[in-house]
């Protein structure tokens, strides 16, 4: 450990040593870009040229807090301009740039565009979906679906995703999406993500950005790729807060309510919001298991009504403070607490051959649970030189605690025999106490003529302790005390050291090769069964993109990368969790890490159109494994590392504009999966094509109105041996700004047709 940390320090100050290498007369421009009410627009094409001519010298796009820099060594005179879709483009007066001057447009603001339809203004929106060369962009801030709805239901909705049963979220056909919050890796299961994402306000959330190919400065976590959430940040002058009230009623009702309140004066932004938001809906699980014993085959058809409840208070707040033009620092904090009650009753019948008889089995489940978890951030920024030398550090700090009570109820009969039914309880009481300590320092050197280099550290300090008390019942007697209660702790330290470069090798061709480095060291440790397993190892993951312009309308983007998916603590645990009489789930301290090859080429067109083809191969894949015990004809389920699976894509996404006042955002995604493994003594080996199918349309109406409609399919789908039947659902809403903007009403449908 000591020897991994001194390689990677001696490696960052090697790269910061290159620092002296600055540039000779290059000259740079800065600005940000803003709308008419002040608030930054990102992605805006930056282009600079002659004054007087068409000859474009160089460009850029703007990032997400609108802000620009160009760097040129010509000389003379110049015009800066700027569009983005949905407003007028800008040009400056001509300027004059000599040797090495820096010029700051300061806050440039541009206008919306309007048309004039039968006496009826209709202006253009901000794009739902921003297509860039690394990356999808989700705009969510301003949207009719934020308003109302949780984090989890924004990602849900997003073009090539689709959260499961078990609430993994899978992106373009593949499990193992790491999900980031500001940049910051969430380092939770999935279920426990899931959760804290449903006590997350959609209308807390900037954007929503979806990495396929993530480069060397992101971490290596997450085999499929990365879902980063962009949380809103207030760039205007002044005091703003806002109200909101509001509810949905999905069977149950969900009533929802929040304030905010952002201030920013002179050198220091502070922001702070409030929420409350109750989540209840009732869903139906239908699960139909067969089994090849040897009278044949025996089969279970299990229904299962769910019911839940959850309710949540989140607080995010945060300040930053300019020192002077160049360097900022700052600090952040969430917290959230959350109470859930979880409903379920399932219904299973079983039918064996060799005889007509039906056994039923008859499960109630009551499970609540407690959740309370605070995050806290410290941040430095700093400027070095006009060239954007930029050092940045984070440190980060997390724990959740959270406890539960479940109680499982159970009978079971013959035929029509439910009097004589014969039952037992199960009660279970869990403890869970998780801390995340994160540190990481990231260092970007410019050299001009599009020449960049990144490099880093980063350290990251996980534990978690979780505590199972499991007690059993039979009829009216006391709860007696179960000989697999558990007690795990996980410890995960990570050290991380990276370097990237991006350069340009001719006007049409640029690319952006790095490497990184990860030292794992992960000790599992179960204290009831005296067990621990320790897994250290050290990997290298590269990754290369290639950006080659046919044509100012058209681009192909090529990229390469190698990544890991680690166990969490659940799927390492051993300890076996009661979900019915007839079913288990057990963890497995013996999984190894999942590694994946990424290939995907993404072709775009006039900015907008995307089509992307894709290949990935996934050594030791994750998949849950079904067992049944043949005697008591329970099914055990648990992870386990397959050999091989293959992973081939294909996904156009589409934006039409029908009308002026009528866009839509379309997507086609159609995936080839396939398994290959021994499971015992038998070889998986199955693939499926799936096809999803997601359209947006939004609707620019007379007197304000704003109305959104989405759709989306997902085909059938097989993971493994599991295999899952396709769904899909609509969704509208509507908005209407009244009293001068001042207040939003906003009505949202969600699944209309309850499929």
């Amino acid at each position: 450990m000591k020897t991994s940390t001194q390689v990677f320090t001696a490696l960052f100050f090697f790269f910061l040593g290159m620092s002296n290498l600055a540039a000779k007369d290059i000259s740079t421009l800065t600005g940000q870009v803003t709308d008419e009410k002040g608030e930054s627009l990102p992605f805006a094409n930056i282009a600079l040229f002659e004054a007087g001519s068409e000859k474009l010298l160089t460009g850029t796009v703007s990032d997400e807090n609108g802000k620009f820099l160009i760097e040129t060594s010509k000389t003379g005179q110049f015009q800066l301009v700027i569009s983005s879709i949905g407003f007028e483009t800008f040009r400056s007066e001509p300027f004059e740039i000599r040797a090495s001057i820096k010029k700051d447009f300061g806050s440039i603001k541009v206008v919306e565009e309007a048309s004039n339809l039968s006496e009826v203004t209709v202006r253009a929106t901000r794009p739902e979906i921003t297509i860039e060369a690394d990356k999808t962009t989700v705009n969510v801030e301003g949207t009719v679906m934020a308003e109302g709805n949780t984090a989890l239901d924004v990602i849900a909705r997003s073009p090539g995703i689709y959260v499961d049963q078990d609430n993994n979220i899978n992106l373009n056909g593949r499990p193992g999406v790491t999900v980031m919050i500001n940049d910051r890796q969430t380092y939770m299961s999935s279920n426990d993500l899931a959760n804290f994402l449903r006590s997350m306000p959609a209308e807390n959330i900037k954007s929503i950005e979806i990495i396929n190919s993530p480069t060397s400065r992101f971490d290596a976590e997450g085999a499929a790729g990365i879902v980063n959430i962009k949380l809103k940040k207030n760039n205007i002058d002044g005091v703003f807060g806002n109200v909101s009230v509001g509810g949905m009623y999905n069977g149950l009702l969900s009533p929802n309510t929040g304030v905010s309140l952002n201030v920013k004066k002179g050198k220091w932004t502070n922001t702070a919001s409030l929420n409350y938001n109750q989540f209840n809906f009732q869903n139906e699980l239908n699960i139909d298991r067969n089994f090849q014993i040897d009278e044949g085959v025996s089969s279970f058809q299990q229904d299962s009504p769910i019911t839940m409840y959850n309710e949540s208070l989140f607080f995010q707040g945060g300040s930053d403070y300019e020192i002077n033009d160049k360097h900022s620092v700052g600090g952040s904090i969430q917290a959230s607490k959350r109470k859930e009650e979880n409903i379920g009753k399932s219904l299973t019948e079983i039918s064996n051959p060799g005889t007509d008889d039906l056994w039923f089995i008859r499960s109630d489940n009551d499970t609540r649970v407690n959740n309370n978890r605070i995050f806290g951030n410290l941040h430095y920024v700093g400027l070095l030189d006009t060239l954007g030398t930029r050092l940045s550090a984070d440190v980060d700090f997390t724990r959740m605690v959270q406890d539960s009570e479940a109680l499982l109820t159970n009978s079971n009969w013959v035929n029509d025999n439910e009097n004589q039914a014969t039952g037992d309880f199960i009660r279970t009481l869990n403890d869970m106490d998780y801390s995340i300590f994160t540190a990481k320092v990231d260092f970007v050197k410019p050299f001009g003529k599009g020449r960049v280099l990144e490099t880093g550290l980063k350290g990251s300090w996980v534990n978690s302790d979780n505590n199972l008390d499991l007690s059993r019942a039979d009829g009216e007697g006391p709860f007696i005390p179960d000989p697999n209660s558990n007690r795990f702790i996980y410890e995960e330290n990570v050290l991380a050291a990276y370097a990237s470069y991006k350069s340009n090798i001719s006007e049409k061709v640029s690319f952006n090769a790095g490497l990184r480095a990860e030292h794992s060291d992960i000790t599992g440790t179960s204290v009831t069964l005296d067990q621990v397993n320790k897994q250290r190892y050290l990997d290298l993951f590269p990754s290369v993109f290639v950006q080659q312009k046919i044509s100012k309308e058209y681009q192909i983007n090529y990229s390469a990368n190698r990544r890991i998916t680690r166990p969490n603590y659940r799927l390492l645990n051993p300890f076996v969790f009661y979900i019915d009489p007839l079913t288990t789930e057990q963890g497995n301290p013996n999984l190894r890490p999942q590694y994946a090859h990424n290939f995907e080429m993404n072709h775009v067109l006039k900015g907008a159109y995307q089509f992307t083809m894709g290949y990935s191969v996934t050594t030791d894949v994750f998949q849950q494994i079904f067992t049944q015990d043949e005697e008591s004809r329970t099914t055990t389920t648990f992870t386990d590392n397959l050999d091989r699976a293959q992973n081939w894509n294909f996904r156009a996404m589409i934006p039409v504009e029908i009308r002026p006042w009528w866009n839509t955002s379309n997507m086609l995604q159609v995936t080839r999966s396939q398994w290959k493994s021994m499971i015992g003594d038998d070889l998986l080996d199955v693939a499926q094509t799936n096809v999803t199918m997601r359209t947006q349309h939004t609707f620019t109406l007379p007197l304000g109105l704003k109305a959104e409609l989405m759709g989306m399919y997902v085909g059938p789908a097989q993971y493994g041996q599991a295999v899952i039947k396709g769904f899909g659902w609509v969704d509208l809403g509507f908005t209407k700004p009244l009293m001068k903007e001042k207040l939003t009403l906003t009505v949202n449908g969600t699944d209309l047709f309850r499929s």
